[in-house]
């Protein structure tokens, strides 16, 4: 006999609840968290606004509808998305050639690239860029951080530098203190007091451009519907939708493992694209997952939820058009020790370690080197992801070409050799494959063992027919054993039609 337990529709209905509608102590944790997230959210918005070479409503109005969205499309709870210094760096050029109207464009055309790829399911495809190469990434981003500081200590007040050695000396020790607040925030704070306080001339935000007092209209970007336009953006928004990606699904990882819980990669892709599209008509610079602020988020403020993430974007605009006048008098020497700060938590510091370089074999510190080296040159992350995996292909096909082996064992009687090969069979190890076995020397039958031995690609079938053919031209036998299954249907799929005239 089995008994069941009726459920009301109350019941029911409080299931279907989200957290933060059913307890009170989660939506006060979302509430603050999306408070503190908003805060800290505006320096960044404006430097990145800086890098990108457009005003700094541009990059506030990217972070409001980046996380105002995501939140209710993207596939990772409680991750932040706004603008980021990696999509800044990316669309920079293109705006400092052919103005603000092409950015817009591109920031659309980059949603538009994110959503197929997302539906195509490129999120899988993240396992297969290596560690050395996310590492080289991470690094050359707070590189090119950096760099993008230096103009703006060049030819100003002599009262800029200590303003901004202070700005790092607050970042450093008042975490010490205290962690409810965050330090960037302080250190503005405390900087834009001092500067309108004491008088003190130094450039502000509001000299690089108006705060905005309304929130953001939809509209088109002002370009030319052309097929020039096209080709002028398009490479532009294409490494503006893989940086992107690849930033964002880095930090939901990231997420995942901190929370313990699993993310939709796939709708986080996608719900990426989303975001940009609408950034894009609204005006905004476009943007990806931020590290910094989604673990003020997650890690700092116990936020859990899809709520903070939405109210981190609806505080942000408030405080822009209610307290915009304030927001102008920032001090620059602040915003520049923000991401000075931001640029050495950023880099790896464990991997140039001595210690970490002297364990590491010299591939892995090739890739990571050359990756670095092609972003700084090209100040285009995906260029530097690209050449880094490519060159760490080659690195790993090399190693592994190494391993495939060849053993001789002749038969008491001296009628029959055995070769046992042993490894992988590809492209890199096959082509010395050929050169391994006395075909004059060995007696009339010839046996080939793969059962150590796995073939992968067309290569390896091509040298296995050029072996046997060489043996037929003297007369000799060649019988081939062991294969595994997946080997075996290549071979037997490839041979003989891999020479010429077939």
């Amino acid at each position: 006999m089995s008994f069941t337990t009726a459920v009301s529709p109350a019941a029911r209905l409080r299931g279907l609840k989200p957290d933060w509608l059913s307890d009170p102590k989660v939506w006060r944790t979302e509430v603050l968290a999306g408070l503190v997230v908003a805060l800290a959210l505006i320096p960044e918005a404006i430097s990145f606004s800086i890098i990108a070479g457009v005003d700094p409503t541009i990059g506030l109005f990217a972070s409001f509808t980046m996380a105002v969205v995501i939140s209710v499309v993207g596939g990772r709870r409680a991750m932040i998305s706004a603008a980021t210094g990696a999509v800044a760096l990316v669309i920079a050029p293109l705006n400092r050639e052919h103005g603000l109207g092409h950015l817009i464009a591109a920031v659309i055309l980059a949603g538009v690239f994110q959503v197929v790829l997302g539906a195509l399911g490129v999120a899988r495809l993240m396992r297969f860029i290596p560690r050395s190469v996310m590492v080289g990434f991470v690094n050359s981003l707070a590189i090119l951080v950096f760099m993008a500081q230096i103009p703006e200590l060049r030819d100003v007040p002599w009262a800029v530098y200590p303003l901004v050695v202070g700005g790092l000396a607050l970042m450093v020790f008042f975490p010490r203190v205290t962690t409810v607040v965050p330090a960037p925030l302080v250190s503005i704070v405390i900087l834009t007091a001092i500067t309108v306080g004491a008088a003190i001339a130094v450039p502000t935000v509001g000299d690089r451009g108006a705060l905005p007092s309304s929130l953001p209209v939809p509209g088109l970007p002002d370009v030319p519907f052309t097929l020039d336009t096209l080709t002028t953006i398009a490479p532009y928004a294409f490494a503006m939708a893989l940086v992107g990606l690849m930033e964002s699904l880095m930090t939901a990882k990231l997420v995942d493992d901190i929370t313990d819980t699993r993310s939709d990669k796939t709708r986080e892709s996608v719900g990426q694209g989303v975001a940009n599209i609408v950034t894009g008509f609204f005006g905004g610079m476009g943007g990806c997952a931020v590290i910094g602020q989604t673990m003020i988020n997650v890690k700092v403020s116990g936020a859990r939820t899809r709520l903070s993430t939405f109210l981190a974007g609806a505080f942000l605009m408030v405080l822009c058009v209610v307290f915009g006048p304030v927001v102008s008098d920032i001090p620059m020497a602040a915003l520049v020790a923000v991401m000075v700060m931001v640029s050495f938590a950023t880099f790896d510091w464990h991997s140039v370690a001595p210690r970490t370089l002297k364990r590491m074999p010299a591939g892995e510190i090739a890739v990571m080197v050359i990756t670095v080296a092609c972003v700084v040159a090209t100040h285009n992350l995906a260029v530097g992801v690209v050449v880094g995996s490519v060159t760490a292909m080659v690195v790993f096909a090399k190693r592994v070409a190494h391993f495939a082996d060849v053993t001789a064992v002749v038969d008491p009687d001296g009628t029959t050799v055995v070769y046992r090969v042993t490894g992988e069979l590809f492209f890199a190890s096959s082509n010395d494959l050929v050169g391994r076995f006395d075909y004059a020397g060995d007696p009339e039958r010839v046996v080939i063992d793969l059962s150590a031995a796995h073939v992968w690609d067309a290569s390896s079938v091509a040298a296995l027919d050029a072996i046997e053919t060489k043996y037929a031209q003297r007369g000799k036998s060649v019988e081939i054993t062991g294969l595994n299954d997946p080997s075996a249907r290549l071979h037997g799929k490839l041979t003989g039609e891999l020479t010429a005239g077939h």
